[in-house]
């Protein structure tokens, strides 16, 4: 194969996948005379054109030691559906490089191309697709029921990498405090590899003290706060969203729907004693993962703050939620006053007016 593409909306793991390819095709005792790694990230349609011609010019020029090389056309930022990606010139770029990939390239040359973004429905996505070893690697949704499972395997295997014991309660307050984002998630766990030095067992306390909260870990302090009752915790948290120009309307979709709805099944699964005691009726309707199987890792979660609830709050609660979210949407009330409303209703068990 001498044709690669390392691409998906992980931007942190397509740099690092794609640089530790580079570093894997490079012909042995090469050096970075021999090999061309051209930065693509173009600020308009002439320097993507120009960014295409530059990686052209690379793949038939021969390098040295018989011609074999390595040409990366790395961080490429106009293949993908944006205004410079459909820019005439940009098209024209991508169609010229496309059209000498097809020809095939000289022997011993090879051609890596790293993108966030790659559109599927044009000629080079579909060719490439097809005809070259295609790595993709997109960020897990964090909006999608069970992202959080899917985050813990990727934060357990980083962790195993460095030979760090992360599991427990300290897994999932490491997942709540990073989130979803690779290179956020590597950053961290470096600072706990060093904080450490030759311990390798993983605290929670550890995890307060070194890992930084990220956005979706605000998401997730105001979603504990709630599940406390701590009213006055998650108004400060709304608050200082509402401060950076966060939505209101993806702030309570994100935070507080999920934690009351989570809360209620909870409850309802511990009132007939377990999860899988429920009746089937019941499990039909609990939060499911995109793969159709019941959100456990939400419902564990949920299932200690469920404990300060009433199952009339929650079902109260939920009724709130639902007449705060179509507030939002259709009224033209205050945002920060209808969070606020909600999250006093749902703390203090009271309806506020």
């Amino acid at each position: 194969m001498s044709i690669y593409v390392v691409t998906g909306s992980d931007e942190g793991r397509v740099s690092e996948e794609a640089a530790a390819l580079f570093e894997e095709l490079k012909p042995p005792n090469s050096d970075d005379f021999t090999n061309e790694v051209i930065d693509g990230t173009a600020a308009n349609a002439e320097e993507a054109f120009q960014r295409s011609s530059k990686a052209i010019e690379a793949l038939q020029t021969l390098g040295f030691f018989g011609g074999e090389k390595v040409v990366w056309l790395k961080a490429a930022n106009y293949f993908g559906n944006d205004r410079t990606s459909e820019a005439e010139r940009a098209v024209t770029g991508v169609e010229n490089l496309l059209e000498i990939l097809q020809e095939g390239l000289p022997p011993g040359v090879v051609f890596l191309l790293s993108s966030t973004a790659i559109n599927g429905v044009r000629r080079f996505g579909k060719w490439v697709k097809k005809n070259a070893d295609y790595r993709s690697f997109d960020k897990i949704d964090i909006s999608k029921e069970g992202w959080e499972e899917q985050v813990a395997l990727l934060v357990k295997r980083t962790a195993r990498e460095k030979k760090l014991d992360l599991t427990g309660d300290a897994l999932d307050l490491f997942v709540q405090r990073a989130g979803a984002d690779t290179r956020q998630i590597n950053n961290e766990l470096d600072k706990l590899d060093l904080y450490l030095g030759e311990r390798r067992d993983v605290t929670v306390e550890d995890v307060t003290l070194m890992v930084s909260v990220s956005h979706k870990g605000v998401i997730w302090e105001i979603s504990r706060a709630v599940e406390r009752r701590n009213a006055r915790r998650a108004i400060d948290l709304i608050d200082s969203l509402l401060a950076k120009n966060e939505n209101a309307v993806g702030i309570i979709k994100a935070s507080i729907i999920p934690t009351v709805r989570n809360l209620f099944f909870a409850k309802l699964a511990a009132s007939y004693g377990n999860l899988n005691s429920a009746p089937a009726g019941i499990k039909a309707v609990m939060p499911k993962k995109k793969d159709g199987t019941i959100n456990t890792w939400g419902l564990k979660q949920a299932s200690r703050g469920a404990a300060n609830f009433t199952l009339p709050l929650l079902q109260a609660g939920l009724n709130a939620c639902l007449e705060a979210d179509k507030a939002l949407v259709t009224s033209g009330q205050d945002p920060r006053m209808i969070l606020h409303k909600l999250v006093i209703s749902l703390c203090d068990g009271r309806k506020v007016a």
